[in-house]
Formats: C-alpha cells, sequence, structure tokens
C-alpha cells in the first residue's frame, strides 16, 4: 500500500495528463491502481448513481482500471459565477459559497477531514494510489487552507513529483522558485521533476538540467512530448458550462497514448523505487 504525488509548478503544467499516464502504467504492471484529488475546481464533471465528481478523475479512475467513486474526489467545486461556487462534498451538493465563506468556514474543518478519510480508505483498499495535486505547492500565501498539495503528501508520506510546463517558458525559474519557497519538510518531500509539453530538440534542455539538479539536489525524470489526444481538459477557464456526464466515451487509445509517452521519456524505475512496496520487493 503506497503512493505518489504530482504536483505542479502551476496550474496547467500538466499534472492532471502525467497521473493518469501513471495510472495506466502502473495498471499495466499489474498493480490495483486509484487515483485521487482532494479538491478540483472544474465545470467538467461526471455524474452517477446519485453522485457527481471532477471528469478529470473519473478519466484517471479509466486508466487505472478501478471503480469510479466520490472518495477519487471527494471535494469538487463547480463555479456559478461573481466568485462562487457550488461545492459537491463526497459527489453531493453540499452548498454554494465565495471564496471567504469556503476558506474561513469548509476548508479546515469538513473539507480536510473528508479528503484524509477518503485517501485513507483509497490508500487501505489498493496497492498504489496517484495522487494529483491542484495549481502549485508554492502558494504561500494560502498555505494555512492547502487540502491538495503538501498536507495531503505530508498525511500519506507520499513521495511528490514536481512538473513544469515547458512549453510556455520560464519552467527552470518555476521549478527552482517553487522549491525555494516550500519549506525544509514540504521541500524534502519532492524527489524529481517532470518537464512536461515539450517540443523540439531535448539537447537544448540538457546544459539547464545540470544547473537545475545541482542548485536543488533534485533528479529532472524526463521530458514529456507534447501528445496530441482526445482527453479532456481539467480545468474549464475560459469555457462555458460543462454538462455532468453519465458515461465516459471511449479514450482508450488516447490514455495508452499518453502512457507510452511518458513511459518513453520519463524514468519511471525511479519513480517505482520512490514507492515502498516497490523499494521493499526489488
Amino acid at each position: 500500500m503506497s503512493t505518489i504525488m504530482v504536483q505542479g509548478t502551476s496550474s496547467g503544467a500538466g499534472k492532471t495528463t502525467i497521473v493518469t499516464a501513471l495510472c495506466r502504467i502502473f495498471s499495466d504492471m499489474g498493480y490495483s491502481v486509484a487515483p485521487f484529488k482532494s479538491q478540483n475546481m472544474s465545470r467538467y464533471s461526471y455524474a452517477s448513481s446519485g453522485f457527481e465528481i471532477a471528469l478529470a478523475q473519473a478519466v484517471q479512475a479509466a486508466a487505472a482500471r478501478c471503480r469510479i467513486t466520490t472518495d477519487l474526489n471527494p471535494v469538487l467545486l463547480k463555479p456559478v459565477g461573481d466568485y462562487r461556487s457550488m461545492v459537491y462534498l463526497r459527489g453531493r451538493p453540499y452548498g454554494e459559497m465565495d471564496a471567504s465563506e469556503y476558506y474561513s468556514g469548509f476548508v479546515n474543518g469538513v473539507g480536510i477531514e473528508s479528503s484524509l478519510d477518503s485517501l485513507d480508505r483509497l490508500i487501505e483498499g489498493n496497492d498504489l494510489v496517484v495522487v494529483e495535486g491542484a495549481g502549485s505547492p508554492a502558494e504561500i500565501n494560502m498555505s494555512r487552507y492547502d487540502i491538495a498539495n503538501m498536507r495531503i503528501a505530508e498525511h500519506a508520506g507520499s513521495p511528490v513529483l514536481l512538473v513544469a510546463d515547458i512549453e510556455r517558458g520560464g519552467a527552470f525559474a518555476s521549478v527552482a522558485g517553487t522549491m525555494s519557497l516550500l519549506r525544509d519538510g514540504h521541500r524534502d518531500l519532492v524527489k524529481g521533476f517532470i518537464f512536461n509539453k515539450f517540443r523540439g530538440d531535448i539537447g537544448i534542455l540538457r546544459p539547464g538540467f545540470g544547473i537545475l539538479e545541482e542548485r536543488t539536489g533534485r533528479p529532472v525524470l524526463g521530458t514529456v512530448p507534447m501528445v496530441k489526444n482526445r482527453l479532456p481538459e481539467e480545468d474549464s477557464m475560459g469555457s462555458g458550462p460543462g454538462a455532468g456526464m453519465s458515461s465516459l466515451p471511449d479514450m482508450e487509445a488516447d490514455i495508452d497514448g499518453i502512457a507510452d509517452a511518458v513511459r518513453g521519456s520519463v524514468d519511471v524505475d525511479a519513480i517505482g523505487r520512490m514507492i515502498s512496496w516497490q523499494s521493499s520487493t526489488s
């Protein structure tokens, strides 16, 4: 029973895609796997049997070949406008809140309690839980309200992979800056970096990898190329309202495609060695 956590230097870094790929990779190895994201803000949801969770976690469940339950995403926020969201707790509407209500009255009470309960159940019932963070773990102005990043990693004792979007530029600075802003105990949980959405000659990046590894003491585990796929975006910024989906379209080819891309460009063996049951049996 173990976990591996994928965090990002920012929203849109590719956490969701990397988690999806790792779910399929370890499932292909014969392990029982489940995804987990404690808190997700998205208009895109999956609705079934009287509950609703983020669509991204339903897709990840398909990648992991596991049953879709509310434990995969215990807190879902669906924006409704005017800086307000409908909060879903364990798949059911809990109430409409603005940011101040959410942070002052929900996050550090029922929000974190439900999240940790769900994570514990998944850990108990699976060989591996692949955990996805939200936003960035270095949002130091909001650290006391964190229920999706390092607080989860601490609870699970999980190694953390930090993902950066190389396509947008500034990826090396975002990784180094994130590491510098993390407090010591949280920084120790980060075990390696993955650069995502790369186009071009990877040789151009290698001098930067060496400098980054020297300054942080952490390895670059791989650079994932830009992969075209039909997987739904997790976030809905700039999009219209997304309807709940009661069934998932056939995405097997797309899931296998991103899994193959990650398998071929990331040191999966090194990730396996971070996982306790892999280390104990190797």
